[in-house]
């Protein structure tokens, strides 16, 4: 079963499971934290539903999207999004692993909510229908980052949200191929730790490392 919800005060329609891993603030923050210029294409990798893709094509009405996912379920519920919001001319769904599939070599972005856990028993196993939300399995972060790396352009740009205590892997992972890291706190009160981190990295440039409020 599914359900309809909208983001961003009804400006965004997405189709949901009724059960199971479902899109929230995460997504949300990403979609709304990419930035485009008019005819610029970016890539969403384990996009699901759609969610994070829908809010960055709102945000960015001239470019091109791509998203892909391993679960033709969600794949088919992002399809049926993309037409729901009426951008099927400029937004398409592929399903298949990220390492896997055909993509552009050209992308001008790549973001991502990639699976935040590496080690099963490190946490309360998650119900049945959000395990692969959850656990990367055989696309631990260093894969992601490593597509990412693939898929762009020089110069173009990765962004991902993640838990703030992976940030230390994060950095030294994207290292290898990105420079020019912007990382941006997310806490949950103005007064608590943060809980999650936006990073943004460029592909083949140096630069000095920036921290955002």
């Amino acid at each position: 079963m599914t359900e309809t919800v909208t983001l961003l005060d009804g400006k965004v329609i997405a189709n949901q499971p009724a059960t199971g891993f479902r899109s929230g603030l995460d997504a949300v923050l990403l979609g709304a934290s990419i930035r485009l210029k008019p005819g610029d294409l970016a890539i969403e990798f384990g996009c699901g539903t759609g969610a994070a893709m829908l809010v960055a094509a709102h945000h960015n009405p001239d470019a091109h999207f791509i998203g892909v996912d391993a679960d033709a379920t969600v794949i088919g519920l992002a399809e049926s999004n993309i037409a729901a919001n009426g951008w099927a001319d400029r937004m398409e769904a592929i399903c298949g692993d990220i390492d896997a599939v055909d993509l552009p070599r050209s992308a001008d972005q790549v973001f991502f909510n990639p699976p935040f856990y590496d080690d099963e028993t490190a946490l309360k196993p998650p119900a049945a229908g959000k395990r692969a939300a959850f656990l990367s399995g055989d696309a631990p972060l260093e894969a992601w980052i490593g597509q990412a790396n693939k898929a762009l352009k020089p110069k173009g740009r990765l962004t991902l949200i993640h838990r703030a205590d992976r940030l230390d892997d994060i950095l030294a992972i994207a290292r290898r191929w990105f420079g020019e890291l912007v990382i941006k706190p997310v806490a949950p009160y103005a007064d608590k730790p943060a809980k999650r981190v936006l990073v943004s990295a460029r592909k083949g440039v140096k630069g000095p490392l920036k921290l955002l409020p």
